[in-house]
Formats: structure tokens, sequence, C-alpha cells
């Protein structure tokens, strides 16, 4: 059963994204387009392209395409049916579908190639961890020496023992998570 707690997680995964709330919805935008949205009910409301809301919308009971204006605009479904590794995959595509096309770009790129030329992060992270934090734009020790243990592990893919080996390998280098 995955939660609005996931779904916040894995939204705020991705580069400048803006969280809303307002009568019990809230929404997730990349600068200014909304690109999911959880309602009060728990239904999840993802924005995708044609043919991955066919696909969406196909793998779940319970789901139905987002009409807008007489023409589909995504998917909805109940939240809690929704699959957690599915719904990361789909929140990435809805991100990316309503993301500036530079923007965009970057992520398909990071996750193409998570290890970035001049990245020193260490491999003991785990891909997971390492996409999580490229995605978020943390790709140098440097970077992630700004951020709080909390942060890290609200990026979904980041766990304690990543955080617990960044932080061995800051201290090694005389710096510290902030």
């Amino acid at each position: 059963m995955t939660t609005r707690a996931q779904l916040r997680k894995t939204a705020l995964t991705f580069q400048e994204v803006e969280e809303d709330a307002a009568d019990g919805m809230v929404t997730y935008s990349v600068r200014g387009k909304e690109f999911a949205s959880v309602t009060k009910d728990g239904m999840v409301r993802l924005r995708l392209p044609d043919a991955e809301a066919g696909d969406a919308v196909a793998a779940y009971p319970k789901a139905e395409r987002l009409i807008h204006a007489g023409r589909s605009i995504g998917f909805q479904a109940p939240l809690a049916d929704v699959g957690g590794q599915h719904l990361w995959s789909l929140v990435m595509t809805a991100w990316k579908h309503r993301a500036p096309r530079q923007l965009a770009a970057r992520l398909t790129a990071l996750v193409e190639s998570p290890t970035q030329p001049g990245s020193d992060l260490p491999a003991g992270i785990g891909k997971a961890a390492t996409r999580a934090l490229t995605t978020a734009g943390l790709t140098t020790l440097d970077q992630v020496a700004t951020r709080t243990k909390a942060d890290l592990l609200a990026l979904h893919g980041v766990g304690p023992k990543a955080v617990r080996i960044l932080a061995d390998t800051l201290a090694e280098k005389g710096m510290s998570l902030r």
C-alpha cells in the first residue's frame, strides 16, 4: 500500500519541485506546472503523455484517465493501489512530461548514466542512492555536505546505510553533513 508520504518523498526527489496544499489536496509542480497531486480522498493524479496514461490505466482496475476540457491529460487511481516502484516510475515520467525541455533532458542524462564525470560520490552508497543524489543535483561530496541527514533521507533511494557511508567519507576528508 503506497502512502501520501511515499508520494511526497518521490515527488520532492526531482529538481525544482514545489509542493502546495489546499482544501485537503496536495499538488506538486515544476516551474509552475502541476505534474502530480493527491486528493483528500486518496486519489493520485498524474499528468502523463497519452501512451503512458493508457498503460497506467490498464495496470490498475480502479484507475481511469484524467480528463480536462474533453481530452486525456493523465491518469488517476487510488494511491493505495499503486505499487511503490511503479509510482516512482510514473512520477518521474510525469515530472519529465511537465518540466522544461532542458531540465527534463538533464534528468534523462542522469538516469541513463548515474555516475557523472568529476563526481566523487563513493560507489559503496549503491546505484539507487547515487541516482537519487544526482537527480537532486548533488553530484559531489561538497554538495552533499550542504545537506542534513534528514534532507538526504528524504530522497527516494537514499537510506540509512548510504547516509552513513556519505558521513564517513565526508569525515575522512575533514567535512561533515550540515
